[in-house]
């Protein structure tokens, strides 16, 4: 595998969730800045280099239906950030071995692309025998002869490639035959030790003091137990030496496994040298085997990640409280206060200010952008000196344009508010294309639903829509119209024109005072001679009724008492 298809690997593994299946990509914040955080720069393969990945272990302590090297860290299943590692070093080639659920596997790893196969395990036999099924891979295409093998494991996410080059460069300076990464724990219980040629003379600070053998925990005696250097689970191995070692190996073990630790033994054996390379910070030797363990490593993963968006310019008033999953990227000068999450493939551009207790999934915010606290936002795209909430929601497909103003207690689902529109509080804007310099009254609804199909309303250019309005899809309202408040549209409207539909208001005066009196069991004061109708401002007529005679006026208050009029509706289209 070249520089450049290692490099599209890596970048590939990075982002593995981020292919939008919407339309909202776009580019706020990913600067050289933001990159180099994922990249730090495209790193060089390691000539003659071919690693293997062990990804088919059950995780019986996991105690989950789902793959242990499919459970999430920081927003990404473990293994991808081994499948990093693995895609920034090899030069020929990186193998996968799958085992329980190995298709779901399958699938995140194809998904990585590049030169990275996989492998199958149909039988847990071992570690030893997971890395012997990788052998097709590399020995079945002509190209691909690795000189030297990284063996890696897919549950071990705290791993840096740093280390991993030193581990390369030790195994090469000293001509080894196996080289492995180790950690002194205070607590050894559980995992394999291993055993140098001089221990005293390695604890007293003796730097030339080989390895003999790595025992593991159910093999180990009394006195192997005390040793409390444990292997980690990474390996380089020279590749004359793997396949042919892992052929030869035994299992008549505490545990009936074809052990990979045994090529160790057996490179003392035959002579060979083995080296050992001792972690400094022991997180990184962190293998996930159960919840606690996988609580641990996403507590450092969301550290390593907080102190990276610091450095590169981001503000955050409380960092611990502040969550960021891997794939996010942040623009400088951003501001997060508090108890913000941030999910997902998330961009945030340059000088956004998030408020506290929002949640971000997936989306795309523009730069300067101020959003208020409590929103909840996923699948969405905001742009340039747009401003949210407070207690905003933007369900998947929504889109607030350049200056557009989404207020407390909005919903948008699958909507677009033009550039410069408002809707500023208690609405629901669901499958709508808004224009450019609407205002949305407090109260409004987009009623898209019909019991059956969902239904679009298009409200077009610098429209005023007073408030408690009902918009009843499908429905267009043309450029410059003019909703009255508490009207319900159900037909199309024309360009600039004033829609209005209210039953008339009618005042009953003293009304009040004689129910208050009944309730109290008092003589309710007697009624005004005449109860007048008084309508509204848009339903008032030119008064004629004084030319007309007294009978003719009675004779009209009587037939208005016995048939009340009829409230006509618009016909749908």
């Amino acid at each position: 595998m070249g520089a450049d298809q290692a490099a599209r690997c890596t970048r590939t593994g990075r982002l593995i969730a981020a292919s939008l299946d919407n339309p909202l990509s776009i580019t706020y914040g990913e600067n050289a800045m933001t990159h180099s955080l994922h990249d730090n720069a495209v790193s060089s393969s390691v000539p003659g280099l071919g690693v293997i990945i062990m990804a088919a272990g059950l995780g019986k302590r996991m105690k989950s239906s789902l793959a242990k090297v499919l459970h999430p860290v920081a927003g990404r299943p473990m293994v991808l950030y081994v499948l990093d590692i693995a895609c920034g070093l090899a030069e020929q080639g990186v193998a996968v071995v799958v085992g329980h659920q190995g298709a779901e596997v399958r699938k995140v790893v194809d998904a990585v692309g590049g030169q990275v196969a996989v492998a199958e395990q149909t039988k847990q036999l071992g570690t030893g025998h997971a890395v012997l099924q990788a052998r097709p891979v590399f020995t079945g295409v002509a190209h691909r002869r690795p000189t030297r093998y990284l063996i890696l494991n897919g549950d071990t996410p705290l791993l840096t490639e740093s280390t991993v080059r030193h581990l390369l460069a030790m195994h090469d300076a000293q001509g080894a035959a196996v080289t492995l990464l180790t950690a002194v724990l205070d607590d050894a219980t559980g995992y394999g030790r291993v055993i140098r040629q001089r221990r005293e003379e390695w604890l007293q600070g003796a730097a030339d003091n080989r390895v003999q053998s790595i025992v593991e925990d159910k093999d180990a005696s009394e006195a192997e137990r005390l040793v409390r250097e444990i292997n980690v689970g990474t390996y380089v191995v020279d590749g004359e030496f793997l396949f042919p070692a892992l052929d030869t190996l035994d299992p008549r073990n505490a545990q009936g496994e074809y052990y990979l630790t045994d090529i160790v033994h057996m490179a003392v054996q035959q002579g060979r040298t083995v080296s050992a390379l001792r972690l400094r910070d022991i997180d990184e030797g962190l293998g996930i085997n159960s919840r606690v363990q996988l609580a641990e490593a996403e507590n450092v993963i969301r550290q390593r990640i907080r102190v990276r968006w610091l450095e590169a310019g981001v503000t955050m008033r409380d960092p611990a409280s502040t969550w960021i999953d891997a794939g996010v990227t942040i623009g400088r000068d951003t501001l997060l206060y508090p108890n913000v999450t941030l999910e997902g493939r998330t961009v945030i551009g340059d000088e956004t200010i998030v408020h506290s207790g929002t949640r971000i999934t997936d989306c795309r915010i523009g730069n300067r952008v101020e959003i208020l606290d409590h929103c909840v936002l996923r699948d969405s795209r905001v742009d340039e000196d747009a401003h949210l909430g407070p207690f905003a929601h933007l369900r998947p497909g929504a889109i607030m344009r350049r200056k557009a103003k989404v207020g407390n207690f909005v919903e948008m689902k699958k909507a677009e508010l033009g550039e410069g529109s408002k809707a500023n509080h208690l609405s629901y804007l669901g499958d709508a294309r808004i224009g450019t310099g609407v205002n949305i009254g407090a109260g409004t609804i987009t009623v898209n639903y019909d019991g059956v199909n969902k239904h679009q309303t298009v409200i077009e250019d610098h429209v005023a829509v007073g408030s408690d309005t009902q918009i009843i899809a499908p429905v267009t309202i043309g450029r410059g119209s003019v909703i009255a408040a508490g009207t319900t549209i159900t037909q199309d409207v024309p360009a600039d024109a004033l829609v209005i539909s209210r039953v008339p208001q009618v005042t009953r005066e003293g009304w009040a005072a004689r129910r208050r009196a009944l309730l109290s069991g008092q003589v309710p004061p007697p009624a005004p001679k005449s109860v007048s109708a008084v309508k509204t401002r848009t339903s008032a007529k030119p008064a004629k009724a004084a030319s007309k005679p007294k009978a003719a006026v009675r004779s009209a208050k009587n037939a208005a008492k016995k048939k009340q009029p009829a409230v006509q509706r618009s016909k749908r289209r």
